[in-house]
């Protein structure tokens, strides 16, 4: 599963002012990750709003990403949810030729138990036999993924291959790297401790900042990656404060307004979220005036 090693980016969903997908932006958002070393794309994770896109919208954002990117960096495409037989419909009535795997999150709302998390995970994972990246990210989901549970099913289907790991628990992702198979990936789903995640035997980060700072961001991630460890903080210490800034007022109305300043798409998102605050896009502007 060398093609999960490194950096990928969860993509935004770029909106013209009346909230139509801006599939000109979407274009050149594809292009600037490819052009500054990014190694994959997330498509229709969180970031990129799925659940206000229709499914008709969805299928129109899956055929830009893969015709803007024509085979030139691995695709992993989100497909997760709180009904396991929904999500086992979808995985199996979806294309996914194009596909080099499916980002699953954790079932959110319903809080399962553990056993009941491992038991979603089994049907997800006989559903199919693309390579599933499992996402852990308590803050949406209101319920943890234990080690445990991560490690069981790393161990029993040959497909779980990796782990998005945004629960932003040093210790639990140390206990993950730990317990589990020696080609299983743990990936930072935290961009403010994804160098030390890297560094502590992690495979790199599905990063939201690393769309916004796709240079910066990649490079210090390789540089983990290689144990450069002065020159990868160096980075770190750099961009830091603008993962701060993107998050403030959530996710994606932070670095969409990076994106914006950048020239890459408008920061329009769709209810129940809204743009960032005036407040709040100066300061993101003035962080990459000054990067």
């Amino acid at each position: 599963m060398q093609k999960f090693i490194g950096t990928g980016v969860a993509l935004v969903t770029p909106f013209n002012e009346d909230k139509s997908i801006d599939f000109d932006g979407l274009e050149r958002l594809v292009n600037y990750q490819i052009d500054n070393g990014v190694n994959y794309l997330v498509v229709l994770g969180t970031t990129g709003e799925p659940a206000t896109l229709s499914k008709e919208e969805k299928e129109a954002v899956k055929s830009k990403i893969i015709e803007v990117n024509n085979g030139r960096l691995p695709l992993v495409i989100g497909i997760g949810g709180n009904n396991t037989a929904a999500v086992v419909e979808e995985i199996k009535n979806t294309d996914l030729s194009n596909f080099d795997g499916i980002l699953s999150v954790s079932p959110y709302y319903n809080k399962p138990t553990q056993e009941g998390i491992y038991q979603h995970f089994k049907a997800v994972s006989e559903a199919t036999d693309k390579p599933i990246i499992l996402y852990n990210v308590p803050g949406r989901t209101s319920s943890n993924m234990s080690p445990e549970v991560v490690v069981r099913l790393a161990n029993e289907f040959e497909n779980v291959v990796a782990v998005k790991e945004a629960k932003g628990d040093m210790v639990q992702a140390m206990r993950i790297i730990q317990h589990a198979p020696k080609d299983f990936l743990v990936i930072s789903g935290d961009d403010m401790i994804a160098l030390p995640m890297t560094l502590a035997g992690g495979s790199g980060v599905i990063s939201v900042i690393g769309e916004g700072l796709p240079k910066e961001f990649s490079d210090m991630i390789q540089l983990g990656l290689e144990g450069k460890t002065q020159e990868a903080y160096e980075l770190h210490y750099k961009v830091m404060d603008s993962i701060d800034l993107i998050f403030a007022e959530g996710n994606p109305a932070g670095i969409k307004s990076l994106l914006n300043k950048k020239g890459i798409c408008l920061d329009e998102v769709r209810l129940p979220l809204v743009k960032a605050s005036e407040e709040l896009q100066t300061q993101i502007s003035d962080f990459v005036d000054s990067l």
